[in-house]
């Protein structure tokens, strides 16, 4: 129990996690009212990252790793106007390229990461971004979330949910999953909302994430979702789910 508490602790930055005991028809219900007020908040939500085509995306959200979009977005233009395209970045000098992408962190590891991803796309892909899972996590830097980010905002293909440390966080908050592994977080999520939504989802949740829920002080006074968030800490939060009454097997 003491490792249980632990690791409950660690996830669980800021006020506690709260749930509610609801079908699984009340739980998608309740989903989609989450996602549709989101909508109504950030109607133009879209990665926050400085790109103009899919190579500068996918590129982007492997410096992001461990770094804020701010600091990506203050060494891309640099980046991208010295070599814009996968045969050119292939082919730059490894310490020209840490030089450059220093301010993000981690900068040797990264400088290798984007140097060896644009080789494989040269190689493999006549220097274009695939447009396939499979094929996106064939290259070095690219995990899930990253592969979600690049099919849904520069191909509009909804692969997956995008988790990040705010989807994480909301996702737990909002009674979506009781997980904080990612690829177990991710698969709850696209079990509860539509595939339509999986694209707006990700961006929309980490958008209230970095607005409102934030991870130690969520402004829960504020927050559009406080009537149907177990974990609000607002009078108007009910006891129970709004939801509840929705007929379904308990899940």
């Amino acid at each position: 129990m003491a490792a249980r508490r632990g690791r409950d602790s660690r996830r669980r930055s800021g006020p506690p996690v709260r749930s509610w005991r609801e079908s699984k028809a009340a739980r998608r219900a309740r989903t989609a009212e989450i996602i549709h007020r989101l909508r109504g908040l950030y109607p133009e939500a879209a990665a926050e990252l400085t790109y103009t085509d899919p190579f500068q995306l996918l590129i982007a959200v492997i410096l992001s790793a461990q770094t804020t979009d701010v600091a990506v977005n203050k060494v891309t233009p640099t980046l991208f106007a010295r070599y814009p395209t996968a045969e050119a970045l292939a082919s730059a000098p490894q310490e020209d390229v840490e030089d450059i992408v220093h301010p993000t962190g981690f900068y040797r590891q990264k400088a290798r990461s984007i140097r060896a991803t644009a080789a494989h796309l040269v190689e493999e892909f006549d220097g274009q971004v695939p447009t396939t899972m499979e094929s996106l996590l064939k290259l070095r830097g690219v995990a899930r979330k990253t592969a979600n980010v690049v099919l849904g905002e520069a191909f509009g293909i909804p692969s997956g949910v995008v988790v990040d440390t705010h989807v994480a966080r909301l996702s737990q908050r909002l009674g979506f999953t009781k997980h904080d592994e990612p690829v177990r977080i991710e698969r709850d999520l696209m079990d509860l909302i539509d595939r339509d939504d999986w694209i707006f989802t990700g961006i929309g949740v980490i958008f209230h994430g970095r607005r409102v829920c934030e991870a130690r002080q969520p402004q829960c006074d504020t927050c559009t979702l406080n009537d149907i968030c177990p974990s609000a800490t607002t009078p108007n939060r009910p006891a129970r789910s709004p939801y509840s009454g929705t007929r379904a097997s308990r899940a």
